[in-house]
């Protein structure tokens, strides 16, 4: 008895002191964190293609790797520089003019006022928003800098993650403390989570902001490559969406008598933008993934607040893992105890 309970007390040591250095170890590397789960999120993706010229073709390991990883820098570093050649002068430009940005705004507002009076907004608020909206500017410079650092440093996790391989896949096999059914589970869920966001909202973000660009083009929009480019990135922003990019643009024509513009713009935006959106997120990812559209709404939420831009992909992959959990524990612990209750009350 008395080893049993000095075995117990070891075990609960070693545990305590694996969590001790494993809060440690994610304190202090948070951040990298992100390049972590992008490195993961990479390797799920691409591990089938990896194992194909290893084990098919029989390339070097590292000849593989290399390959793969030239050609992801290639996809997304380019997509990347070619954002921030096209941003960097715009706001630069509005760095330089804020009293114009200033004085646009106040028209906008003047107009709102004399149009719809019940609109309760003094002007200092909207001087406030303008001074926040300019603040604002540097933070995508900064963003985008950081999204370079986190793809260099995905990439290099990623390496590594390639070169173990099979041997690296066998470990965490062993280490899950669950049954091989529940962990195919996982894997699948893993796999669908990953690949339909990872494809689906880049894929959206593209398509929103090409049909966007079109209609601020026809419309005459000033700088509409730049607010198509914005409206495609505001495809993240949960429930508000792209809105929070074309209703202001419509208002701003409508301060500037463009009234048929302004109405046609929004119109096109509400109908067309906000299908695009529907169709791809709530018919395309539920397709390819089988995710809820719940689940994708408030994972993007949970995601973007925990990890950044790469909770676009793992919020929603945390949410299915809860749920998926949960139906493991049903399985693997709470039905044999009512198998267990069925036996023992037909033998009564």
């Amino acid at each position: 008895m008395d080893a049993i309970k000095n075995n117990v007390i070891r075990q609960i040591v070693i545990l305590l002191l694996i969590l001790f250095l494993g809060i440690v170890i994610i304190w202090k590397l948070t951040y990298f964190i992100p390049g972590f789960l992008g490195a993961t999120a990479l390797y799920i993706m691409f591990r089938s293609w990896y194992f194909k010229l290893v084990e098919q073709r029989k390339w070097k390991r590292w000849m593989a790797a290399t390959v793969l990883i030239i050609g992801l820098l290639i996809a997304m570093v380019g997509p990347v520089y070619a954002m921030i050649q096209v941003l960097t002068p715009k706001v630069n430009a509005a760095l330089s003019n804020t009293d114009q940005i200033r004085d646009a705004v106040l028209d906008v507002y003047h107009y709102v006022q004399k149009k719809v009076p019940q609109v309760n907004i003094s002007q200092q608020q909207v001087l406030g928003f303008v001074q926040k909206g300019v603040g604002f500017l540097p933070m995508i410079l900064n963003a985008t800098a950081n999204l370079f650092a986190n793809i260099f440093t995905a990439l290099f996790i990623f390496y590594f993650m390639l070169m173990g391989g099979r041997k690296m896949e066998s470990s965490f096999r062993e280490y899950v403390p669950l049954a091989r059914k529940s962990r195919n589970e996982v894997w699948k869920e893993t796999h669908n989570m990953v690949v339909s966001n990872a494809i689906g909202i880049p894929f959206l973000a593209l398509c929103q902001g090409i049909v966007a660009i079109f209609a601020y083009w026809f419309c005459g929009v000033e700088g509409a490559i730049l607010w198509g480019i914005l409206t495609g990135m505001a495809t993240v922003i949960p429930v508000i969406g792209t809105m929070i990019v074309w209703v202001p643009v419509c208002i701003y024509l409508l301060a500037k008598g463009e009234t048929s513009y302004a109405i046609g713009l929004a119109l096109y935006c509400f109908i067309v933008v906000g299908s695009t959106d529907n169709v791809i997120r709530f018919l395309f990812l539920k397709k390819f993934g089988d995710v809820h559209p719940l689940v994708t709404v408030f994972g993007v939420i949970l995601g973007l607040n925990l990890f950044g831009i790469v909770g676009l992909i793992f919020g929603p992959l945390i949410l299915s893992y809860f749920m998926m959990l949960i139906r493991i524990y049903k399985v693997e612990y709470s039905e044999p105890e009512e198998q267990l209750d069925a036996v023992s009350k037909s033998t009564d």
